[in-house]
């Protein structure tokens, strides 16, 4: 993990603009109230997970197993705050591949749309289309 005093890519022409944050119903609705959004993630590793779209499916088969509850909070990446680093994720993930992690909580006024996020008839999440 590089931190968030390390140099960071929020947009470039190699990263998406558009990126996306897993939470429930119940959390993105307390968030919008709030103004922003700091999950558990944010005291615990300092950062709010995030994750290009096309990888979001593996965050959500690892940890949201069984959820039919989830929602993706499409971000514009453009509108955050606060510097986004792009870091290794588990060691399972396909090699080189990197996660957007947020330091800083995620501003409601960042996110673009709201998509309900559902398993597939087998109970595997796939990538969306965003």
């Amino acid at each position: 993990m590089t931190g968030p005093d390390e140099p960071h890519v929020a947009v470039d022409d190699d990263r998406p603009r558009l990126l996306v944050h897993l939470c429930t119903r119940d959390e993105w609705d307390t968030a919008r109230h709030a103004g922003h959004r700091e999950p558990p993630s944010l005291a615990d590793a300092g950062f709010v997970h995030l994750s290009d779209p096309g990888q979001v499916h593996l965050p959500a088969n690892r940890l949201f197993a069984g959820h039919d509850d989830l929602v993706l909070l499409v971000v514009d990446s453009t509108r955050l705050d606060a510097p986004v680093v792009w870091e290794p994720g588990m060691p399972d993930d396909p090699e080189g591949m990197r996660f957007p992690h947020l330091y800083g909580a995620l501003p409601a006024h960042a996110v673009v749309e709201v998509r309900t996020y559902r398993p597939d008839g087998t109970g595997t999440f796939l990538p969306p289309s965003i």
